[in-house]
């Protein structure tokens, strides 16, 4: 019932195991160990890898002398239910080479990075500030995939600090003083438009995001208009604001700066940290009372979750730490990971991390995210664990990290064509071998970064 008795195209990514010039096709053998028969047709092209404002660099006449045993290779083509016993007979017509070599693989080339955020920066600088100066209120949001603004006027204070840490990190890769400009523009617009400080209270937070009017006037927005954060400040979002500043900061080190931090740092330890005993840091809290307990919040009242535990250490504090060397820091990226290693492993019921909890650490499972998991996220928490372990070595980070390490390709993985999916049911249902995906079959860039990272 159900059989596939029609053609489809798709990717296998795997290692050459063999060529038989006789057929003219290969052997295909994916990283769990499936091995396809892969024919090459008359019209099949070839290409090497290419990075960012690269140009096409073809293979095609070079394909079979290329295909030798042990080479990985992306193979594009069409399936075809044609073969003996109603298999699939697998036709190439786009051929993916890593490197010139079957060792070469060109993106671990020394400048292959180096270029790419190259390539990247210079992209956002010319889509979001044309050829003229560098001007923040120019800035906004939602860009086409070519880079062309759309017409929202809105400008949301996370996506600003992400584009100025890429600016940072852009100059500490190049040394280009344009992008340092960038960073250190990006940095103080973040502080003049988007920037609260309560002196009383000796805090600082920062808004959803600003809206610009058609005559150049502003509205700020306060609390989050993203769907599950709706009318609260999220833990996360106030921790992204840091990420571009803190950034710019090792470069600089501007004290103005350091002083936005801290005062940040103050509001999640003074209104988001769950003092009691039971420990973490609340995901939301009030707007106006700034209380994790407000009925306001509704089912995010008194919850805790990976972003608001564990995202202060990739964002900025692992960065603040590297730059300022205070002690204060390390005890606080030790208090995340100990919270993170004590709560979040739940591998008698799933090979996923648990990444949602109510107040007392019990699961929970009345968000949007229900029962289930990010895969970048458990990548996420292995990438930092090992970072962590580098400043103290506790045999928890470790084993936590190399667990995560071995377990998450067969259920997080595209083992088939490479990458990783984003939201999986972190349970199986009855009967079921593979992790349902919830939404698509698509593949987020950040959690590409992060497999990257973790690995």
């Amino acid at each position: 019932m159900n059989k596939i008795e029609f053609s489809f195209s798709d990717l296998i990514a795997g290692y050459v195991t063999q060529f038989d010039q006789t057929k003219d096709a290969f052997g295909l053998k994916t990283s769990d160990n499936r091995e396809f028969l892969v024919q090459l047709t008359p019209t099949v092209f070839a290409e090497l890898i290419r990075n960012l404002g690269e140009a096409y660099r073809d293979a095609t006449a070079q394909i079979r002398e290329m295909l030798v045993p042990g080479r990985f290779v992306f193979a594009y083509g069409v399936f075809y239910p044609d073969g003996e016993n109603g298999d699939q007979n697998f036709e190439a017509k786009h051929i993916v080479f890593l490197g010139r070599t079957e060792n070469e693989y060109l993106f671990e080339k020394q400048n292959w990075w180096i270029k790419q955020v190259r390539e990247l920066a210079e992209f956002y600088i010319k889509a979001e500030f044309g050829d003229g100066e560098i001007d923040y209120s120019e800035y906004r949001t939602n860009l086409t995939i070519t880079g062309d603004k759309q017409k929202s006027g809105r400008q949301e204070t996370d996506t600003i600090s992400r584009l100025v840490y890429g600016f940072a990190s852009a100059y500490l890769l190049t040394g280009d003083d344009h992008f340092l400009e960038a960073a250190e523009k990006g940095t103080k617009y973040l502080r003049e438009h988007m920037r609260f400080r309560d002196e009383s209270e000796g805090i600082c937070y920062w808004y959803h995001a600003v809206d610009i009017k058609e005559d150049g006037s502003e509205q700020k927005i306060f609390a989050s208009e993203f769907g599950d954060d709706y009318d609260a400040i999220p833990c996360y979002e106030q921790i992204y604001a840091l990420a571009g500043p803190t950034q710019t900061y090792r470069i600089t080190g501007d004290p103005r700066i350091l002083r936005d931090i801290k005062a940040t740092v103050n509001l999640f330890h003074r209104f988001f940290k769950d003092k009691t005993e039971k420990g973490g840091y609340y995901s939301h809290i009030d707007p106006i009372t700034l209380s994790p307990y407000s009925e306001s919040l509704g089912r995010n009242r008194a919850k805790k979750n990976w972003n608001s535990v564990g995202d202060h250490a990739p964002a900025y504090l692992i960065n603040l730490w590297l730059a300022t060397s205070e002690q204060e820091y390390a005890d606080f990226l030790e208090y995340t990971f100990d919270t993170i290693a004590t709560y979040f492993p739940d591998y008698g019921n799933s090979p996923f991390v648990q990444e949602k909890f109510n107040d007392d650490w019990s699961k929970d499972y009345q968000t949007v995210q229900q029962n289930r998991a990010i895969v970048g996220h458990n990548l996420k928490i292995a990438w930092n664990l090992t970072r962590m372990y580098s400043l103290k070595a506790k045999e928890t980070y470790k084993d936590f990290a190399e667990k995560i390490g071995h377990v998450i390709p067969s259920v997080g993985c595209d083992r088939q064509r490479g990458g990783w999916y984003d939201m999986v049911e972190r349970v199986l249902a009855p009967g079921q071998k593979f992790h349902r995906l919830v939404w698509h079959d698509r593949k987020a860039w950040w959690q590409q970064e992060q497999g990257i990272l973790a690995y």
